[in-house]
C-alpha cells in the first residue's frame, strides 16, 4: 500500500459511479435544483442517494474482490501445473 494515503478525490477518480453519488448528495444538501423546500424532501432525497451510493459501494467491491479472488485462483491453478520431478517408478531386476 502506499505510504501516502491519496486524497478522497483522486480516489473517486477511480470510482466515477460513487462520484457521481457523491455529487447528487451534496446537490441535495446544497439544493442546487432549489426544488427541495422541506425537510422531509431533502431526508428522502437523502436516503435514496445513499442506498444507490450503497449499492454501488457493494457491487464495487464485490467486483474487486472477484478479480482478486479470480487472480490467486488462477495462480493456484498455474502453480498446480508444473512438471514433476519424479523420474517415475524405477523397476529393480529380479
Amino acid at each position: 500500500m502506499d505510504s501516502k494515503k491519496k486524497s478522497l478525490e483522486e480516489r473517486l477518480k477511480a470510482h466515477p459511479a460513487l462520484k457521481k453519488r457523491f455529487e447528487s448528495l451534496l446537490d441535495v444538501v446544497e439544493n442546487t435544483s432549489g426544488d427541495v423546500e422541506k425537510a422531509d424532501e431533502a431526508e428522502r432525497q437523502v436516503i435514496k442517494t445513499l442506498q444507490k451510493m450503497g449499492q454501488e459501494a457493494i457491487e464495487t467491491w464485490g467486483i474487486s474482490r472477484e478479480n482478486i479472488v479470480g487472480d490467486n485462483t488462477e495462480k493456484k491453478i498455474g502453480t498446480s501445473h508444473e512438471k514433476k520431478k519424479s523420474t517415475g517408478i524405477q523397476h529393480t531386476e529380479e
